[in-house]
C-alpha cells in the first residue's frame, strides 16, 4: 500500500490507476459517509490515539478494507501535510457525468475555467456544495479535481457533489443541452445587487491572473461584478465565487 501511495502522489499516477490519496479522519470519515470506494489505508499510532480515530479504524477494517501499520515516521513520509492525523488512505473517486449537472433557478452552476490553485478549486466545491449549487465544471487548465490538496480544500465535498473536468467544446454541449443563463465574473460588469436570476444560471470564474478565456464572449448573457470600495482592486477567486454563489441562490 506504501508502494501505490507513493506512486498516487504523482498526478500521472493518479491518471494510470483511477486512484487519488487522502489523508486525515475527517476526510476519510467523508468518504466512507457517501459511498466512495476506499481501496486501503495506511495508519499510525496517533490514529487510535482518540476514540474518533480509533471508530474509524474499525469501520475501515469491518469493511474488510486493507489497512497496514506504519511508524509516525513512515506515514510522515507518506502524507501531504506536515502534521498528518494518522491515516493515508487509497480511494477511486465517484466518476461524475455531465448530465448529473443540472442549473436550476437559485440552484447555480460553478464553472471554473482555468482556476489553477488546488486550495482556491477545493474551497469553491466545498462552498458549491455548502451553498447547494447545482455542481461545478472545471474546464481545461484548472486543477486537478482530484488531486490531493484540492480533496482536502473541499473537506470531502467532491464525494458529493457532481464536479468533473471537460474541454470548452463539451461545455458548450451542455450549455446548449440544458439551456441555462451563462454569467461571468467580472470586475468591470454590472453590480450584481441589482441583477435578478430569472432562470438557472451557470457563473463562471476565471483564472487567477489572467482572468476569463475571451472565448465566453460568445455565450455570455452578462458580466457580474461584486461592488467594493474605490481602494479595493479584487477579491480572492473562491472568495468571489462564494459570494456570487450566495446572492444569485438567495434570489439576488
Amino acid at each position: 500500500m506504501s508502494s501505490l501511495i507513493r506512486d498516487l502522489k504523482r498526478p500521472k499516477g493518479r491518471e494510470r490507476r483511477g486512484l487519488t490519496i487522502i489523508e486525515g479522519v475527517r476526510l476519510v470519515e467523508e468518504a466512507l459517509a457517501a459511498g466512495v470506494e476506499v481501496k486501503g489505508a495506511v495508519a499510525g499510532s496517533a490514529l487510535e490515539a482518540t476514540r474518533r480515530g480509533a471508530t474509524l479504524k474499525a469501520a475501515i477494517e469491518q469493511l474488510g478494507t486493507p489497512l497496514e501499520r506504519a511508524t509516525d515516521r513512515d506515514l510522515q513520509a507518506l502524507a501531504d501535510t506536515e502534521h498528518p492525523q494518522g491515516i493515508v488512505a487509497v480511494v477511486r473517486p465517484k466518476a461524475w457525468r455531465l448530465d448529473q449537472i443540472r442549473a436550476e433557478h437559485r440552484r447555480p452552476v460553478l464553472v471554473l475555467d482555468r482556476v489553477q490553485d488546488p486550495g482556491n478549486v477545493g474551497t469553491m466545491i466545498r462552498t458549491a456544495f455548502a451553498l447547494g449549487a447545482g455542481g461545478v465544471i472545471a474546464l481545461k487548465g484548472t486543477a486537478e479535481l482530484t488531486a490531493p490538496k484540492v480533496l482536502r480544500a473541499s473537506m470531502g465535498a467532491g464525494f458529493r457533489l457532481p464536479a468533473l473536468r471537460c474541454e470548452f467544446e463539451t461545455f458548450l454541449q451542455w450549455h446548449r443541452d440544458t439551456p441555462t443563463a451563462v454569467w461571468l465574473a467580472d470586475a468591470a460588469g454590472r453590480p450584481l445587487n441589482g441583477i435578478k436570476a430569472a432562470g438557472p444560471v451557470a457563473i463562471v470564474i476565471g483564472n487567477e491572473g489572467a482572468g476569463l478565456d475571451p472565448a465566453f464572449d460568445a455565450v455570455a448573457n452578462q458580466r457580474i461584478a461584486i461592488p467594493l470600495v474605490e481602494s479595493a482592486d479584487s477579491l480572492n477567486a473562491a472568495v468571489t465565487a462564494g459570494i456570487l454563489l450566495y446572492e444569485v441562490i438567495r434570489g439576488g
